[in-house]
């Protein structure tokens, strides 16, 4: 009896996680739950630039100075990042909910494929944000909404 209680105390009590691998639905199952989260941090400050643009121009211009700092931007790159990755990986949440990509081969398959649509969608948002803060409206354009503006307002006079 003595030399079985010595053995069971040298076994380890249970796999470590310095020793244990998590396969890759587990660790992306644990991702989606974190991006839950995020997508909620996220959204409230979503809504904050929502109701300073409601609200007046120096809550706005408060909210906009945010958002373009460093630290802002760095928010809503995450934000979008998690956005995009929670979207994906529900998607083939779906797919498992009807029956499909349940062998190991296709659900590896499947997450590798969502952490790939996360960077190209990601990084698709942010090239066609970036490219609207350099594109100009032409100056005929401009000149014509202000004159839209402009008859809309004698019409109501009138």
């Amino acid at each position: 009896m003595a030399d079985s209680s010595a053995e069971q105390r040298d076994r380890p009590l249970s796999p470590h996680l310095q020793v244990y691998r998590l396969p890759l639905t587990a660790r992306m199952s644990i991702l989606h739950r974190f991006t839950g989260v995020a997508l909620t941090a996220g959204t409230v400050m979503v809504a904050w630039w929502l109701v300073a643009a409601a609200t007046s121009e120096d809550a706005y211009n408060t909210a906009m100075d945010f958002a373009q700092s460093p630290l802002g931007t760095f928010m809503i790159f995450g934000w979008s990042l998690a956005l995009f990755y929670h979207l994906s990986n529900g998607i083939r949440h779906m797919f498992w909910d009807v029956g499909y990509l349940f062998k190991k081969e296709n659900a590896n398959r499947a997450g590798y494929l969502v952490l790939l649509s996360t960077v190209i969608l990601t990084a698709g948002a942010w090239y066609c944000a970036t490219l609207g803060q350099e594109a100009k409206v032409p100056q005929g354009l401009d000149e014509l909404a202000q004159a839209q503006i402009e008859g809309a307002a004698e019409e109501s006079i009138q």
